[in-house]
């Protein structure tokens, strides 16, 4: 016989947290942004387009714990891995709004001159 236990109340936010590093129960509206609507026209497979999106739209639900916070002049944005870790995926976090926007999809290349990160960098710099 399993003990289960009482569900915990969620404590009051950490007032030594940003707000934008806090992430509200609700649901968020996922966007993309005209250059990421071309990035993904510019994908020739039909299915990693399908896969690309399905992934892009899980951001809808904590996309502050999904992937990984960029630095440097990307520090405002977000990267998630999607179709075979191939592709990332660049997105920004407007919590306040509860909006999620994609800017950029592009295949990882490191150290290529056309590098996701180095294109997300020229494109939104």
């Amino acid at each position: 016989m399993s003990k289960r236990r009482a569900k915990q109340p969620e404590p009051p936010p950490d007032p030594a947290i940003p707000h934008a590093e806090q992430t509200p129960a609700t649901d968020f509206q996922v966007s993309f942004s005209e250059e990421a609507d071309g990035d993904l026209a510019a994908i020739s497979d039909a299915g990693t387009r399908e896969v690309i999106i399905r992934r892009a739209l899980e951001l809808n639900h904590e996309p502050l714990s999904q992937g990984k916070p960029l630095r440097d002049d990307l520090k405002t944005y977000r990267s998630i891995r999607a179709a075979g870790q191939r592709y990332r995926v660049v997105y920004q976090v407007a919590v306040s709004e509860g909006a999620v926007t994609v800017v950029v999809i592009e295949i990882r290349r490191e150290g290529h001159k056309s590098d996701v990160y180095k294109r997300a960098s020229k494109r939104l710099g």
